[in-house]
This record gives C-alpha cells, sequence and structure tokens, in this order.
C-alpha cells in the first residue's frame, strides 16, 4: 500500500494538540481575576464556552472552590487550575465523580489546610503526564500503523479504499483505546468509594 504516512500525521496532529492545549502553568495570571477576567481566559485559552453561570454552579455543587472572601478579584491561579483540570475531566466523569477525584487529594474542597497538595504541584503533575502520554503515543502510532496496514495489505484494495479504511481503522482504534482508559477510570473510582 503506497499511502500516506499516517503515524506521522497522528504525530504532527499529537504535537499541535500539544502545542495548542496544554497551557504551562507560567502562562496562567499570577494576579487574582475577576470572574469575566477568568471566563475570558478559559475561551480564550480552551476553545470552551465557560460562563459566569456554569463556574458558579460549580462552586455552588463544591466541585470547585469558592472565589477569596472579601476581594474584588476573588479568582486565584488555584481556581483557574481547578477550571482547567475540571475542563479536561467532562468528557470522561460525570460532575460527581469530578467532585470525588478532587476530593481524594483536597478533602473539603473550601478548606486548603486539609489538601494533601497544592493545586499548583496537582497540575504541574497533570502536564507532565499529558506531555509524556503524547510522547508515548507518538512511539506507538508507528507500530499500530504498520499493524493496520498488514491488515488492509491482505484485503488487496484499491488505494483509495485502502486509505479510507487506513483511517477508519486507526479512528476506532483511538476511540477503543478513549473507552478503555474511561473504563478504567470509572472502575477505579468504583473500587475506591466501596473501601
Amino acid at each position: 500500500m503506497n499511502s500516506i504516512n499516517l503515524s506521522d500525521k497522528l504525530v504532527k496532529l499529537a504535537e499541535d494538540i500539544s502545542k495548542k492545549s496544554i497551557i504551562a502553568l507560567d502562562d496562567l495570571p499570577p494576579y487574582d481575576l475577576f470572574l469575566s477576567q477568568v471566563t475570558d481566559f478559559l475561551n480564550n485559552k480552551l476553545n470552551e464556552e465557560y460562563t459566569s453561570n456554569i463556574i458558579q454552579n460549580y462552586i455552588k455543587a463544591e466541585v470547585i472552590s469558592k472565589p477569596e472572601e472579601g476581594k474584588k478579584r476573588g479568582y486565584t491561579k488555584d481556581h483557574l487550575i481547578q477550571l482547567i483540570l475540571l475542563n479536561y475531566m467532562r468528557p470522561i466523569l460525570t460532575t460527581e465523580e469530578i467532585k470525588e477525584v478532587f476530593n481524594l487529594a483536597f478533602n473539603k474542597i473550601n478548606e486548603k489546610t486539609d489538601d494533601l497538595i497544592t493545586w499548583e504541584f496537582a497540575y504541574e503533575i497533570f502536564v507532565d503526564l499529558q506531555k509524556e502520554t503524547l510522547k508515548n503515543f507518538i512511539s506507538t502510532s508507528q507500530e499500530t500503523e504498520k499493524k493496520l496496514k498488514k491488515i488492509i495489505d491482505n484485503k488487496h484494495l484499491n488505494e483509495s479504499d485502502s486509505q479510507k479504511l487506513l483511517m477508519f481503522l486507526t479512528v476506532i482504534s483511538l476511540i477503543a483505546q478513549a473507552t478503555a482508559y474511561k473504563k478504567l477510570a470509572h472502575s477505579l473510582l468504583e473500587e475506591f468509594e466501596e473501601k
């Protein structure tokens, strides 16, 4: 099969995603923000549609912490970190499950004295893990492409159909991985709850 190198394309996409979607800790504003500034920052950086109401609902549900009392600019770097992490977790976990995950390291969300780690430390770990995951993906994508091409070659298809089938198999391979990770996350939380 004389085709485009899909693993190279996936590597480029993964690198682009890494550059665009991972917000470095140093890129977070070093000063406290108004709620409107929080929504502007998140909507700009994450390409999501955050509103004041959405954020306030997460605060009421105690998924993220309350703004600092007595401050006009009551939203800190910790709030941004909580919302960014929440953004990554939303496609995989329910709001209640996200709250449970946060509670594992931060116990009562509005009480800093019982936190096991800082939000900045948690975010640094997350960013490192995300970068490592993308690197691992890059190294395994070439093996996956070889395996898929071997399957397709045995079908003796024309070039166009081979390309379509390769794209299909690659997409379902990625979905299979994402589904497996999602199921693992749910199972891990369920097992922890049972204890």
